[in-house]
């Protein structure tokens, strides 16, 4: 589930549509839930599917720890990827704002995180660290990722969080033991797909 406050924007013929902020969305913001509506698809599914369908699946689609494919129900599958993003996946079930997210501002995370099945250039350009985005990106950055994640989480619970009730009790606990202390905040690196 996304974030209540965005709206599906067209950006450009190369990149298409993106998704935008239509008020702020301040940091520590919970941006998109994987709700029971997303569907995951399993590998041996994939030969049963059209070529029409097997195409959307691998374009608005990305793949979990397992492998598996999720397909988001909602227009978060239009989420586009940024080098800087400012909402990043976290290994709980759902991305966060990493900085305030302004009103028209398009809403982006790092593909990097998603376990992508090929290499490619991001239509933005590259950045000085990293020409492409790559499958084995979260191995190489989620250090750097995870600190992101760090530095706003504690906001979690000062914030108004719309998406809150799209919480299973599970993520909810986990929430509340990391912001108090009593556990470690888990890497990005377990979303990790090793083939």
């Amino acid at each position: 589930m996304l974030h209540p406050h965005t709206e599906l924007k067209f950006v450009s013929p190369q990149i298409g549509y993106g998704i935008y902020a239509t008020t702020l969305i301040p940091k520590g913001t919970i941006t998109w839930v994987k709700d029971e509506l997303d569907r995951i698809l399993l590998k041996d599914e994939l030969a049963t599917m059209t070529p029409a369908n097997l195409e959307n699946l691998m374009k608005y689609s990305y793949r979990n720890a397992q492998g598996n494919y999720v397909f988001c129900w909602d227009l978060t599958r239009y989420v586009n990827h940024s080098y800087r993003p400012n909402s990043m996946l976290t290994s709980l079930g759902f991305e966060i704002a990493i900085k305030d997210i302004l009103p028209g501002e398009e809403v982006t995370n790092d593909y990097g995180t998603l376990n992508i099945i090929e290499s490619f250039e991001c239509a933005n350009g590259p950045s000085h660290e990293r020409d492409f985005v790559c499958p084995d990106d979260l191995s190489r950055f989620h250090k750097i990722w995870d600190q992101q994640i760090e530095t706003v989480f504690s906001y979690l619970p000062l914030i108004e969080q719309p998406l809150a009730k799209f919480l299973t009790a599970h993520q909810q606990d986990k929430i509340d033991s990391i912001v108090t202390g009593k556990r470690p905040l888990p890497s990005v690196l377990d979303n990790y797909f090793q083939s």
